[in-house]
């Protein structure tokens, strides 16, 4: 629950800083020089940007956890049992059994979000993020039954 509130207040942050930056974009805009104009111009885009990107985040994470309350409920979330470090991070060598383990049930099971479920959290165990939002994406697009990003859509 910690880590919801932080999220929401330094969304709420953001967005405050986002409406700041528009004003004066907008200020910048009104003074009439064209240096002036051209910087407001890229301060007025800047918060629309930043929206759509913390708006594409807080789909994913909500998503994300949609799917590990669902699969928690049928009781197929892996239990987190691996070996740590004495700083509390998890053994490398532990994180890399598991994956092995996750990407032989993924490959024999590729139409399976669960398996990709799974998968994405020994990717995120391995420390590879970029992996793990990627199977944790693709989890979500089987599981909503849409095609993945990157997949051929297929007709007929």
């Amino acid at each position: 629950m910690g880590g919801k509130i932080t999220y929401f207040f330094l969304a709420t942050v953001l967005v405050l800083v986002f409406g700041v930056v528009a004003m004066e974009g907008v200020l910048l805009l009104l003074t009439g020089e064209p240096a002036a104009m051209g910087m407001g111009a890229v301060a007025f885009v800047l918060p629309f940007l930043g929206g759509w990107f913390l708006w594409a985040n807080t789909r994913f994470a909500r998503d994300a956890n949609r799917l590990a309350g669902e699969l928690e409920a049928e009781g197929g979330l892996s239990v987190d049992d691996l070996a740590r470090t004495p700083g509390g991070r998890i053994d490398r060598d532990a994180a890399d059994a598991a994956f092995a383990r996750r990407q032989a049930e993924t490959e024999e099971a590729p139409g399976d979000w669960r398996a990709w479920f799974r998968l994405a959290v020994a990717y995120r165990d391995a420390r590879d993020t970029p992996r793990a939002r990627k199977a944790m994406q693709r989890a979500i697009s089987l599981h909503d039954g849409k095609p993945s990003p990157g997949e051929p859509v297929r007709t007929g």
